[in-house]
């Protein structure tokens, strides 16, 4: 299927003609026509002729495929086969509902959940939290093997004083390729192995037996402490399922508030007699 190569530079050119002529069909199947206008938006300013014309000409077969197979569709298809309206009337209600819930979820559900609402829920909960991979909490450095910072780096990375801490900081936002330093948070383990080159075929039995490493490759140093690690399918830990926990919280707010708004809307219906059985 061949698009003329002159109706798209037509189209790509000013706009004066289409404000003289008036708007003028591009392509047309059976009785459907796509105009000009139509058109309008669908390059962005600034793309070159080359790739103007590319998203012209697709845009115009794709239209054409389209209406093609709609076409077919319609010359095989009965007209009960074709009759959508109880489909349509549907998902406009759904949608119509859907809006409503949302509109009143928005102004009455809490979302405020306080710490021991969450540490409740995880201590009622805990069998739901098991986990389905090894986790640790670490500090890593990757530095330039060529960087002159090296001795620094290891010197501070190691240190337990807290003003080192805050040295070491600084130094790596100034000097290191990479660092994470918040030994408190909780991380997946396997995350970590993309980012340092950590070679392991039983990651138990390393987390058991190593604190802290160093290796390099060929271009970069990595420094690592690991200050705790869990294995999978043990307890989660509460911090690395804080957030899963409000959450569910919230969704279980959500859902009692949408029961309660339907009853009471049910409820009030009835005191005006507006509902009826037959």
């Amino acid at each position: 299927m061949k698009i003329s190569l002159i109706v798209i530079l037509l189209l790509l050119t000013s706009c004066s003609y289409l404000k003289n002529e008036g708007d003028r069909p591009v392509a047309r199947v059976d009785d459907d026509y796509l105009y000009e206008s139509e058109l309008a938006g669908l390059v962005a300013p600034g793309t070159s002729a080359t790739d103007s014309l590319n998203l012209t000409k697709n845009y115009i077969e794709s239209w054409i495929k389209r209406k093609i197979l709609i076409h077919q569709a319609e010359k095989n298809l009965s007209e009960d086969q074709m009759d959508f309206s109880k489909q349509l009337d549907d998902y406009r209600t759904s949608l119509v509902v859907y809006a409503y819930e949302n509109k009143l979820i928005a102004q009455r559900l809490d979302t405020v959940v306080d710490e021991n609402e969450i540490r409740l829920y995880f201590e009622e909960n805990q069998e739901n939290f098991l986990l389905k991979n090894n986790i640790v909490r670490l500090s890593y450095v990757k530095i330039r093997l060529d960087s002159k910072q090296i001795r620094q780096f290891r010197r501070l990375f190691y240190s337990e004083d807290p003003d080192d801490r805050e040295k070491l900081a600084d130094l790596c936002d100034k000097h290191a390729v990479q660092y994470f330093l918040d030994n408190e948070t909780w991380v997946i383990f396997d995350d970590v192995i993309k980012e340092i080159p950590i070679r392991t075929y039983n990651q138990e039995e390393f987390l058991r037996y190593r604190r802290s490493l160093e290796m390099q490759d060929s271009l970069f140093l990595y420094l690592a402490k690991f200050t705790d690690f869990k294995i999978k399918e043990s307890t989660s830990p509460l911090q690395f399922e804080r957030d899963r926990i409000k959450s569910i919280i919230l969704n279980k707010r959500k859902l009692k508030l949408l029961n309660t708004m339907r009853q009471d809307i049910y409820d009030e219906a009835l005191r005006n007699n507006t509902i009826e059985t037959y």
